[in-house]
């Protein structure tokens, strides 16, 4: 009897933490007031500025994503693609480098990963400290706002 009480709270509380999961996600597909959802424009976004990325671009955002558990990985590699797409098309450039890489993976990390990002682009070798105010624009879990809302701040800064 009692292996039966176990059993239904760790049923529970699994299906509780999927139902938070899954409601996230339908939040972020409902559409805000221009009719739009988050995930539309993410979409839009990525669309519009395929053809600027190019090999090098898509080998590294593939390789910044790597530490993002497998579950987790395509979820953030697109939210980062989209956020590194709206600024490389307000920028106007080309191809995305590795500018509009950084300040896309930087701003579309939440604040608590920080640690575990910097850590990841030492290990690339990469020097992050001319993005160092842009930490102050990443997600913050607490405090909720448009993917694409810190956007115009990023694009607005001298290269």
């Amino acid at each position: 009897m009692i292996l039966i009480a176990i059993w239904t709270f760790i049923m529970l509380g699994a299906m509780t933490i999927g139902g938070f999961f899954m409601f996230r996600k339908f939040l972020r597909r409902m559409p805000k007031g221009d009719g739009y959802s988050e995930l539309d424009w993410q979409d839009y976004y990525i669309d519009k500025a395929l053809p600027l990325w190019n090999t090098d671009a898509r080998t590294l955002l593939n390789e910044l994503v790597s530490p993002v558990p497998e579950l987790f990985r395509d979820v953030a590699k697109e939210r980062i693609a989209g956020r590194i797409s709206k600024i490389a098309l307000d920028e106007g450039v080309k191809t995305i480098e590795l500018d509009q890489i950084m300040k896309g993976y930087i701003i579309a990390t939440p604040k608590k990963d920080h640690k575990f990002m910097k850590k990841k682009l030492k290990q690339l070798e990469i020097d992050y400290t001319p993005y160092l105010e842009l930490f102050e624009l990443a997600d913050d879990e607490k405090q909720k706002f448009s993917i694409f809302e810190q956007t115009e701040k990023v694009s607005g800064r001298p290269s």
